[in-house]
C-alpha cells in the first residue's frame, strides 16, 4: 500500500517540511537572544528577539496553512495520534510565541526578563516535542514519503558481483 501523501506539494515534493526549518530557527534564535539580552542588558539584543519572534511568527503562519492542507486532505493522516500531537503542540508554541511577540510589542524589552525569556525557553521545548512527532510522521509512518523509485535505488547502490 502506498504511504500516506501530502496533499501540499509541488512536483511530489512536500511543502511543509520546507518551510517548517525557518519558525524553528527563528524562534530558537530569539531564545538566544533572549539570553545574550539577560546577561548583557544591551538593548539590540530585546529588539533582535523582537524581529525573530516577528519573522518566526510569519514563517509559522505559512507552515500551518500548509500543514493543516495535509492532514485535513489526507484521511490516513487524521488518524495517527502523532499528527494530532505535533499539530496541537505547534499550535499552541505559536500562540505562546505571539503572547510573547505581543508584550514586547506593547511594553518593549521591559518584558523580556524574566517573562519573554521564560516564554521563549517554553516553546523552544515544545518544539523539540513536536520536531519528535513530526520525524515519526516521516521516519515511523512515512507520511509524505515516496517509496516508488526505492527498488531502483537498491539495485542501483547494489554492488555488482562478476564471475
Amino acid at each position: 500500500m502506498e504511504n500516506p501523501r501530502s496533499s501540499a506539494s509541488i512536483a511530489g515534493h512536500p511543502i511543509h517540511p520546507m518551510l517548517v526549518p525557518f519558525p524553528i530557527a527563528f524562534f530558537v534564535g530569539a531564545f538566544v537572544t533572549d539570553l545574550v539580552f539577560w546577561r548583557t542588558g544591551v538593548t539590540f539584543w530585546s529588539a533582535a528577539s523582537f524581529w525573530l519572534l516577528s519573522a518566526g511568527l510569519l514563517m509559522a503562519a505559512f507552515a500551518v496553512v500548509v500543514g493543516l492542507v495535509d492532514v485535513l486532505g489526507e484521511p490516513r493522516i487524521q488518524k495517527l495520534q502523532d499528527a494530532w500531537w505535533h499539530a496541537g503542540g505547534n499550535m499552541l508554541a505559536v500562540l505562546i510565541a505571539l503572547y510573547n511577540w505581543y508584550g514586547r510589542y506593547a511594553s518593549g524589552e521591559a518584558t523580556v526578563i524574566p517573562r519573554g525569556l521564560t516564554l521563549s525557553l517554553i516553546v523552544v521545548l515544545i518544539l523539540l516535542f513536536t520536531g519528535w512527532k513530526g520525524w515519526k510522521l516521516v521516519y515511523l509512518h512515512r507520511v509524505g514519503v515516496s517509496d516508488k523509485n526505492q527498488a531502483a535505488v537498491k539495485t542501483a547502490t547494489r554492488p555488482q558481483v562478476r564471475g
